[in-house]
Formats: C-alpha cells, structure tokens, sequence
C-alpha cells in the first residue's frame, strides 16, 4: 500500500537569523540525509510562507510504501542541527493512503477489482 503524508514545518526567526551560507550548509546536510531514504521515500519539499497558511512556513509530501524507513528518516532529520538547536519544528502530520478502500475490498471483503 502506498502512503503520503504532508509534513508541516515551522521555521523560526532564528533560522532566518543565520547567514545564508549556513543555512545552505545545514540544508545540505539535511538533503544528504533525505537521499539516504531515496529508495524508498520520495521527498518534495514546498516554501509556504509567502502564501496563506497558518502555523507552518514550509511543507513536505512524502510517499512510500515502506512505513519504517520513512520513520527511521524522520528521526534522522529529528536528530539533526536545524531541529535540535531550535530551528525549526514538525508542526503536524497529514497522512493518507492511496485507494485504501480498495485494498480492504479486494483483500478482506474477497471482491474482484
């Protein structure tokens, strides 16, 4: 079964507060760790800030179909310098499956596609 989830970040002023380039360091380093996953999570990431959106400045879809390697990513970035320091925070989780209705129909209800 596929997964998606959207992931609603919020950076602080004290991200912005860093200079550029170690902002680009960080993210770089934060994008290294997503293409470990990249086998089996795809990552898009989208700037919010500018747009009407409450609480977030920035979010992430994720899809899989390999629930614990995108948690095992999560913790990854949860461990890094961006979040531990105070730079930014997941501020909630959408998640959805795709055509889980129809899974349940053809694996549990026994009914032809």
């Amino acid at each position: 079964m596929r997964y998606m989830m959207i992931v609603l970040l919020e950076f602080y002023p004290s991200w912005l507060a860093l200079p550029r380039e170690e902002r680009r360091k960080h993210a770089g380093a934060l994008q290294a760790t997503i293409q470990k996953y990249s086998e089996h999570v795809q990552v898009r990431f989208f700037d919010a800030e500018a747009l009407p959106g409450k609480d977030y400045t920035d979010f992430v879809i994720c899809e899989t179909e390999d629930m614990k390697q995108y948690h095992y990513m999560w913790e990854e970035i949860r461990d890094s310098q961006p979040y531990t320091k105070g730079y930014m925070k997941i501020k909630n989780v959408i998640m959805g499956m795709e055509n889980a209705f129809q899974s349940y129909e053809s694996e549990i209800l026994q009914m032809e596609k």
